[in-house]
């Protein structure tokens, strides 16, 4: 397991991004105190996701945005359910949270 960050470096209803140790970029969003973890890329277009830096929400902070084409997916699922990937869904990494506050990759 390798640690990506600690519970306090993505406050609620905001995201941030990590590289892996495999060098692939994921980002981490939390919702009601849960975390999920994505690849950076857009099923779409296969670009990334956020044209600011950490700017992976859209404006309300509700749905997981692409700056690209305005795709909207469920922060729960990573499911398109607006724009042209609708049906297709984000890459999903898996993640634990540990007693000891941080948040680790799964192999």
């Amino acid at each position: 397991m390798f640690k990506i960050c600690d519970t306090t470096d993505v406050p609620e209803r905001e995201a941030r991004s990590f590289e892996t140790p495999d060098g692939d970029t994921i980002f981490i969003t939390q919702r009601d105190g849960r975390f999920f973890a994505y690849q950076n890329l857009c099923p779409h277009l296969q670009v990334e996701l956020e044209f600011l830096e950490n700017q992976f929400l859209d404006r309300d902070q509700e749905y997981i945005e692409c700056s690209t084409h305005g795709a909207l997916f469920f922060v729960e699922t990573g499911e398109c359910f607006s724009g042209p990937c609708q049906g297709q869904s984000l890459e999903k990494v898996d993640i634990e949270v540990h007693s000891d506050g941080g948040i680790y990759l799964i192999d």
